[in-house]
Order: C-alpha cells, then sequence, then structure tokens
C-alpha cells in the first residue's frame, strides 16, 4: 500500500461524533413531534391532495429547523460550517420514522440556482422553496429520452430580445412525478437543434401555471398516480428564467444530479425496514403448522438476503465517504442504484411467497396480509430498476465510462 492509498482511505474514513450524534437525536424528537403521519406505500409516491398542505407545512418546518437546506449559502439559510453528514442524518431520521421527505424536485433545482442562477433569480425562488410555497417538479424525461436524457426533442425558441424576451416551448415530458402538485417546473428544453446531443441544451425555471401546460396523470400498475405526462404548447418563458447559460442546460443538469446526495442514505435504512418486515412475516406465517421462520430453507434465504442488505449498507457508507472526500468515481452511483433496486425487489418477493396463496390478493382485500402493502411494494418495486436510469443502461454506462471498456456497437 502506497502512502497516496493510506491517505485515500483515512480521507474517505466515515466517523460520527458525539455533536452529530447529539444533532441525530434532535432531528430524531422534532420528527416525532412534526411528521405529517407514516406513509402508506413505499417508494417515492405522490401524496394525496388532501395531505399536501400538511406536507408543504412539515417542509417548512425542517427548513425553518434548520434540517433541510444545510450546505445552502448562509445569505440564502444555510448553514456551511455545519458537520457535511448532517444531511444525511436527516434524510436517514426521516427514512426510518416512514414519513414523508419532501415532495418534489425543489432540491434539484435549488441547487440549480444557488450554482448557475442570478442573484434576482436566488431572491425570488429560493425563500419560497424555504416556505414550500412553491413545490417544483423534474422535466427532464421525455417519451423517446429517459435513460438517454441527451435524446430530449422539446424545443424552445427564443422571440424578441432584451427585457421582453422570451422562449417558446413545444413538447412533452413524462414520468413527472408530482406534476399534479407542482408550482414551478424544471424544465430541460433543446435551444439549438444543430448542436451535438449534449449541447443545445437549456435549463428554465417554468411557472406550472403557464398557458400552454397541460398535465396529465399516468395510471400505474400499482393503481396509483404518481408519475404523470406534461404537454408543452406554445408556454412561453420569459428569458430572465433561463438558468445559467443558454444552450449550457447539460452541464446546470449534471451539476444540479451530482448535488442530490441525502436520499442516497435513506435506501438503507428502507431496505433495513423491508427486512424487518420480512423477518416479522416469517414469524407470523404459518407453513404445516409451524412459523415459515422455523424451516431451515427459509431462514438461509433471508440470512443471503440480509448479507446483500448489509452490503448495501456499506456500499451507501462507501459512496458518502467519497463524496465527502471528492473522491467520487463515474460507477458510484450507478453501481449502488442498481443494487438497491434489484435487492430491494427481490426482498418484497420473497415477502410475497411466503404468503403462499394470499400472495396473489391485492391491496385492499381484507384478506391481505398488512392490507397488501408487499403486493404494492412488489408491484412498486420495479420502478425503481427504471426510474433515474434503467439498470441495463446504466451497466453499459459503467462498463463504458466506470470500467473504461470498448463502446458498445451502435446504429
Amino acid at each position: 500500500m502506497t502512502d497516496s492509498d493510506d491517505e485515500e482511505r483515512t480521507a474517505m474514513r466515515l466517523e460520527s461524533t458525539p455533536e452529530l450524534e447529539a444533532f441525530r437525536s434532535k432531528v430524531r424528537a422534532f420528527v416525532a413531534e412534526h411528521a405529517p403521519g407514516v406513509k402508506r406505500h413505499a417508494g417515492v409516491r405522490a401524496p394525496d391532495p388532501g395531505l399536501m398542505p400538511a406536507i408543504r407545512e412539515w417542509t417548512a418546518r425542517l427548513y425553518e429547523a434548520g434540517f433541510l437546506g444545510i450546505d445552502w449559502p448562509a445569505e440564502y439559510g444555510g448553514r456551511p460550517d455545519a458537520h457535511p453528514l448532517e444531511p444525511f442524518v436527516v434524510a436517514e431520521e426521516i427514512a426510518r420514522a416512514r414519513t414523508w421527505p419532501p415532495v418534489g424536485a425543489a432540491s434539484l433545482a435549488s441547487a440549480a440556482l444557488i450554482e448557475f442562477g442570478t442573484d434576482e433569480q436566488r431572491a425570488r425562488f429560493l425563500p419560497r422553496v424555504r416556505a414550500c410555497d412553491d413545490v417544483w417538479c423534474q422535466l427532464f424525461s421525455e417519451p423517446e429520452a429517459g435513460s438517454d436524457l441527451a435524446s430530449l426533442r422539446t424545443r424552445a425558441r427564443r422571440e424578441g430580445e432584451g427585457d421582453d424576451a422570451v422562449f417558446v416551448v413545444d413538447g412533452q415530458k413524462v414520468w413527472t412525478t408530482n406534476g399534479q402538485h407542482a408550482d414551478m417546473g424544471y424544465l430541460l428544453a433543446r435551444t439549438d437543434p444543430q448542436a451535438p446531443r449534449h449541447k443545445g441544451i437549456t435549463a428554465f425555471a417554468l411557472d406550472m401555471r403557464s398557458p400552454g401546460v397541460d398535465i396529465r396523470p399516468l395510471r400505474e400498475i400499482t393503481g396509483t398516480t404518481d408519475f404523470n405526462e406534461v404537454f408543452l404548447d406554445g408556454v412561453r418563458i420569459p428569458a430572465a428564467q433561463v438558468i445559467g447559460e443558454v444552450n449550457d442546460g447539460w452541464r446546470v443538469a449534471m451539476s444540479s444530479l451530482g448535488h442530490e446526495r441525502s436520499g442516497v442514505a435513506a435506501r438503507g435504512v428502507e431496505l433495513f425496514a423491508v427486512l424487518d418486515g420480512l423477518l416479522r412475516l416469517a414469524q407470523e406465517t404459518e407453513v404445516g403448522g409451524r412459523p415459515a421462520l422455523d424451516d431451515s430453507a427459509t431462514r438461509q434465504a433471508i440470512g443471503a438476503l440480509a448479507t446483500r442488505v448489509q452490503v448495501n449498507a456499506a456500499m451507501i457508507g462507501l459512496s458518502q465517504s467519497r463524496m465527502l472526500a471528492g473522491t467520487e468515481q463515474p460507477a458510484d452511483a450507478l453501481l449502488g442504484k442498481i443494487f438497491f433496486s434489484e435487492l430491494n425487489h427481490d426482498l418484497v418477493e420473497f415477502g410475497l411467497r411466503l404468503q403462499g396463496t394470499e400472495g396473489l390478493l391485492t391491496e385492499g382485500d381484507p384478506a391481505a396480509v398488512t392490507d397488501g402493502w408487499w403486493q404494492d411494494a412488489h408491484l412498486y418495486s420495479r420502478a425503481y430498476t427504471i426510474a433515474g436510469g434503467a439498470n441495463e443502461i446504466l451497466r453499459t454506462q459503467i462498463a463504458e465510462r466506470g470500467l473504461g471498456l470498448p463502446r458498445e456497437p451502435r446504429r
């Protein structure tokens, strides 16, 4: 081992401190007192409209208490001297309580505005994010540009000059989580169709109440509506709402996605909770008059899953430490997402198998175990393997960008 290897390992080491544990206790108590109840479903889901006022108030309280926007500049309410693990702690405690995190894409949009926005944009939008006056949605994916986002076709053409300049936008976005609740949209559109794929794209702050914005809910296999299609027909966006420079939207988007890290911490907590539920289910489910957990094959299967849950937690810890040390590698986030999503699917699938024929019941059936939570979680688990990039696409990116293997032949 070289000296540089040793220095990197030291830089990457994650250790708690008494101050950080005191902060965790403070967050846990705050969540217990103010959270808007337990989420009924697993995954990144859109709340019922009637719950949105409580979630807005809850989000504003988190910002006011200094638990969100921790890494923002001090002039916008952040605490730059805070422990760098504090955002992860907040995400973990919200997940541990199985309550609602802030809904929407405000953290993404805020990161873009802080790094690339004008002073006027930051003064206008960031206080409204903190007060949760504005819920944001992410308008990136399109029917033919999901995992391959650079293929997006939504167009924005400039009209006019100076203070009166606007961009007229036409196109379609899809898989827009919480679009039905959003006040603002973080939009990517192509402003130079002649430029290379990753060039000629511009980022915008879009008022979702603008004429020409049509939000259409998508009913998923779970029976719920978490995603939406958004059609943009002649939507006029003031040029003052361009985030960053025109035709530099790809850099804006990739940078803001790189700042979206605290949610990674919640994945470990989420899978430990599913594993705990699986153990309870195995204890309470009888096979041949005895608890399923008494069967050695069942114990071995759950043990194998538990090992993978521990590996997932270790991968999260490594990813966090590299984030903080500035030693991230191109494949880190991709590997973590693939491992988490496929393990989550295997956990909930085994939960259905333990139920035998009752696993065929649906959510809401009076005879369904835990009111059909496992059925809904199993159906939703496929979304995790697609959202943020389909796992098949991500494997290719790991091979090409992370491992430097030859590019897959393109048509």
